[in-house]
């Protein structure tokens, strides 16, 4: 049975003292996560109104004389908070001297129902740092959380809650591939632990990109001016009519609340990921059957592109005779170097590995790569790996 809420419009003293000490200039997550976590990270549709939500005891009329801007944010606003959570990361910590153990509010931030399975979507720093989770549903009702899975170079994460059925409102999914400069946007989330907080803005930039918490690149990051602060990790970025195309992740910010730039990983993005997380309880990485050589190791002894580490034995690298480091009378001897991808220069194993993802599993890219100074081309399909 669910218990009723007892968690204030504000989060506990402890969590905001947190915030509070966490205000310099940086890229920051935003969600109020403990120290060890904090990092670089923060459609194609009608433009029709949508009908106003079927009348509510809990909602008043929406005035009249109201602006169709204004009576369409309303509108939006009422549909889709019902599909957006709180969501509360608690760590285990025993203590040294009676060894007891003990729960330790770890950080929160926001997420969103997916679907009428219980999964909840949010941002992997909102719980990485955590061993226990929970959620609370629009209604503050609270309900225990499991990790199905998540995608840390994605900065993407999978909750899945045992709530009813009626409980359970997905928001609807737009794309981001056609999203412009300028198009009215909406965030929704609990910045602060203020819950089911609205606010608007537009499209700032779109094309960004993020370091995540594994340390490999988000691209294709939407901007926006539309106020996030820590808190609204996770939640949902909407375009005008409700859709969601992004994932509230990240804020730039001087003091540490919103200065005006926010980012959002592309629903174009979680659309491919999160069924993949549900299913698999991780995403599959698209490849050819290459281990790449570090990067750093790499630079260090000159390499102008990505050095094929190790090739999977009937891989299609392995059919296409792409070789990997081999082994000299002293030494390792360096085998195939990819330096283009369909004609589009790698320069890391992250350059290399979102080729692949751009060109998808069925596809087949076309390398470019060196050998003893020589260079030759390879056609090869990508496939699951």
């Amino acid at each position: 049975m669910p218990m009723k809420s007892s968690l204030p419009f504000l989060l506990p003293v402890l969590v905001l003292g947190f915030v509070a000490g966490q205000l310099a200039p940086a890229l920051l997550p935003a969600a109020n996560v403990a120290p060890a976590t904090q990092r670089q990270q923060a459609n194609e549709a009608s433009t029709g109104l949508l009908d106003a939500p079927p009348a509510s005891p809990q909602l008043p009329p929406i005035p009249s004389g109201l602006s169709d801007e204004e009576k369409r944010d309303i509108s939006i606003f009422r549909r889709a908070s019902r599909s957006v959570a709180f969501i509360t990361s608690i760590a285990l910590r025993r203590d040294l001297f009676t060894f007891d153990v003990m729960q330790i509010p770890q950080g929160a931030g926001s997420g969103f129902l997916w679907d009428e399975q219980g999964h909840v979507v949010t941002n992997y720093h909102v719980i990485m740092q955590g061993s226990s989770f929970q959620v609370t549903l629009a209604d503050h009702t609270d309900w225990p959380a499991e990790v199905v899975g998540y995608a840390p170079d994605k900065d993407i994460a999978v909750l899945r809650i045992d709530a009813p059925r009626e409980a359970l409102a997905g928001l609807e999914l737009g794309v981001s591939r056609g999203l412009v400069v300028g198009q009215r946007v909406l965030a929704i989330g609990n910045p602060f632990g203020l819950d089911q907080t609205l606010t608007v803005g537009v499209v700032s930039a779109l094309g960004r990109e993020l370091t995540s918490p594994s340390g490999r690149t988000i691209r294709d990051v939407v901007q926006t001016d539309a106020a996030i602060n820590p808190g609204n990790s996770g939640g949902p970025l909407l375009d005008s009519t409700g859709h969601l195309i992004g994932v509230n992740t990240a804020i730039y910010s001087p003091s540490g609340t919103s200065a005006g730039i926010g980012f959002a990983v592309p629903v174009d993005t979680v659309k491919r990921l999160v069924p993949q997380i549900i299913r698999f309880g991780k995403p599959l990485q698209p490849g050819i059957g290459v281990t790449a050589l570090p990067d750093q190791l790499g630079q260090q002894i000159g390499i102008q592109g990505v050095a094929v580490r190790e090739v999977e034995q009937g891989s299609p690298a392995d059919r296409a005779g792409i070789v990997g480091l081999q082994e000299g009378r002293r030494r390792l001897l360096l085998g195939d170097v990819i330096v283009f991808v369909d004609g589009k220069r790698v320069k890391s194993a992250d350059d290399l590995y979102y080729a692949f993802e751009q060109a998808g599993v069925g596809n087949d890219v076309t390398l470019t790569v060196m050998r003893d100074g020589k260079e030759r081309t390879v056609r090869v399909p990508v496939i699951q790996q």
